[in-house]
């Protein structure tokens, strides 16, 4: 595989937030398989494409790589290709290891002002996002371009087929508060790390009930962060973007060990009112 299609495939792999990691050869002295500037893709299941020699001084390097994978830490190798050392070319190879950066995922549900501004500001912000507009909703206008829409019924569905994991965000702003509060409910069925709701806290205490009475216990209805955002006293929907987008930030660059951050398995706390949230009327 040449360079060309190493691209390609690091281009496709990062669009579908598939973990991998780049060997490329950075330095090549006497008589080695590879010179400076070949490059191996390994994925997460061991899979590569392009090679930096073959032999052991591979075999080590794709074992390294499924290690900078897990870590998402770069690192440099070395090898001496002696009979000594296992090779038989007599040169030496050094090889750079980069963990591909999967963007962070947000989904937003609901394609109305709020969550097409915040869809604005999270991709500036970095994120890939995927937006989902509910077929039921009645806004007045198209939906966003690239929107997904998906029937309220099949939400849980929907957020399987985009891939909601532990690295994912999840904000809820349709234009009805029971659309919101089944969305929460196939929300709560995923792994996701961040999952908000625009409202008020009359809404969100109406929300707990009716995720009570439907069976949610305390610690999931715990992982729901309502009203959504920091209080930054936003009013606009582009002032209520800067203010979610820059909790996401907040969550995402905590420690993961900090009292008031990413708790175990990336799901955040509830809060406790130290911090209140943006709001809207509700």
């Amino acid at each position: 595989m040449d360079d060309i299609a190493i691209y390609e495939e690091i281009i496709r792999l990062k669009k579908k937030r598939v973990p991998a990691a780049i060997a490329t050869v950075i330095e090549s002295k006497g008589s080695t398989p590879r010179k400076a500037g070949a490059k191996m893709l390994v994925r997460k299941d061991g899979r590569i494409s392009g090679t930096v020699g073959g032999g052991i001084t591979e075999a080590k390097t794709i074992e390294a790589s499924l290690e900078v994978i897990r870590r998402g830490l770069p690192r440099t190798m070395e090898f001496s290709l002696t009979e000594k050392h296992g090779g038989v070319c007599g040169g030496s190879l050094v090889i750079y290891l980069e963990p591909l950066v999967v963007p962070d995922h947000l989904i937003v549900v609901g394609d109305g002002h709020v969550g097409r501004a915040v869809t604005q500001a999270a991709r500036q912000a970095g994120f890939m996002v995927s937006m989902i507009g509910l077929a039921e909703a009645k806004t007045g206008y198209g939906p966003e371009e690239d929107a997904i829409l998906h029937p309220l019924s099949e939400l849980e569905k929907a957020f399987t087929d985009i891939g909601a994991d532990e690295s994912t965000y999840i904000f809820i702003a349709t234009s009805d508060h029971h659309q919101d509060f089944e969305a929460v409910s196939a929300a709560l069925a995923t792994d996701s790390c961040y999952i908000a709701v625009i409202g008020s806290k009359r809404k969100k205490a109406a929300m707990d009930k009716y995720l009570a009475e439907r069976g949610f216990d305390e610690a999931a209805v715990g992982r729901i962060i309502s009203p959504a955002g920091l209080d930054i006293f936003a009013e606009t929907p582009a002032e209520i973007a800067v203010s979610i987008v820059a909790q996401m930030i907040k969550l995402k660059r905590s420690p993961p060990h900090a009292h008031d951050s990413r708790p175990a398995r990336g799901r955040p706390v509830k809060e406790d009112g130290t911090e209140q949230a943006a709001s809207l009327p509700g």
